[in-house]
């Protein structure tokens, strides 16, 4: 079987899996474990759907990170439930959830699964590191369409897409993103940045949206080009346009930054080749029974046995 490597966008898989998998799903001591069972559930079918033969659950070590907000404030501000001086804020996640993240970590390592993170950066800079020059074809998972910007046919990099849910999974290509957005993959986070994005605290400019910012990549290729055009008073931009682009040059001078996402972290060397068998298996059955998991655990070690 050729290499396939599979990038998990973890936190965003296992909030889909709260919020799609019955909360009436608890341990004996009453903890719920739906978010976890539905998490297992989604990689089981993943990998057995996409055979992947290296696979990592990218970790947000830090989902805000300081060096983004200095330079955007507003920058996922609305999720902060606790700001914390020095360290990592805490972000605004349902208690029943809460309680389950340490136990989805624990389960992936003791499957085997690498949990990859890197201290001040998101899930999304682990995958944007991983899934360049990786040397085989890449399939990243995720509902954040953030990651678009990663998507390449040439180099193998292709997003299966989950906000739609499992049942209807999107395999993002260059081609789907063109005829989605209207841009290239390439110019997908210029596009993010000059649209904005309510949901992660990211102003955009003023005025422009998803056609207007397509229309201005298009014709002048980048942010870059796109300012250029705006300072060159023979450049065919419009009036409108032009205006407010120079009146959002303040923003469009940090905000790229922000958008796009780290291809060139220090991740040490790691094994991703997928784990057939977890180094313990009756700890897997003991913690499955343990937790009330329904097998999923099981489930997806059998997947991974092919």
């Amino acid at each position: 079987m050729a290499d396939r490597l599979m990038l998990l966008d973890t936190a965003s898989l296992y909030f889909r899996a709260f919020y799609g998998v019955p909360d009436s799903l608890k341990r004996a001591d009453g903890t719920p474990v739906n978010a976890v069972r539905g998490l297992l559930d989604m990689i089981a079918r993943l990998v057995t759907d996409f055979e992947p033969t290296h696979l990592v659950a990218c970790w947000d070590d830090d989902w805000r990170p300081q060096w983004r907000v200095e330079l955007i404030p507003s920058y996922k501000a609305h999720r902060v439930e606790e700001v914390v001086p020095g360290g990592p804020d805490v972000e605004e996640v349902p208690d029943p959830l809460e309680a389950q993240v340490p136990m989805v970590r624990e389960v992936l390592g003791l499957l085997g699964i690498p949990v990859v993170g890197v201290a001040a950066h998101e899930a999304d800079d682990v995958i944007g590191t991983l899934a360049t020059d990786a040397g085989m074809p890449v399939d990243v998972i995720t509902g954040d369409r953030d990651l678009f910007q990663l998507v390449d046919d040439a180099a193998g990099v292709r997003v299966i897409y989950t906000a739609r849910g499992m049942s209807k999974l999107e395999l993002v290509t260059d081609g789907w993103v063109v005829a989605k957005y209207g841009v290239a993959p390439s110019q997908y986070a210029d596009f993010a940045t000059l649209r904005g994005d309510a949901s992660d605290g990211l102003p955009g400019v003023a005025g422009v949206g998803e056609k207007t910012a397509a229309t201005l990549l298009n014709r002048f290729g980048s942010i870059p080009g796109i300012i250029a055009a705006a300072d060159d008073p023979d450049s065919e931009m419009g009036p409108a346009p032009r205006r407010r682009i120079k009146e959002a040059l303040p923003s469009l001078a940090v905000a790229p930054d922000v958008v796009a996402v780290a291809r060139d972290l220090d991740l040490g060397t790691l094994d991703l080749i997928c784990p057939v068998t977890p180094a313990d298996p009756d700890k897997v059955v003991e913690l499955n029974d343990r937790w009330d998991l329904g097998s999923s655990a099981v489930r997806l070690v059998q997947a991974l046995q092919g």
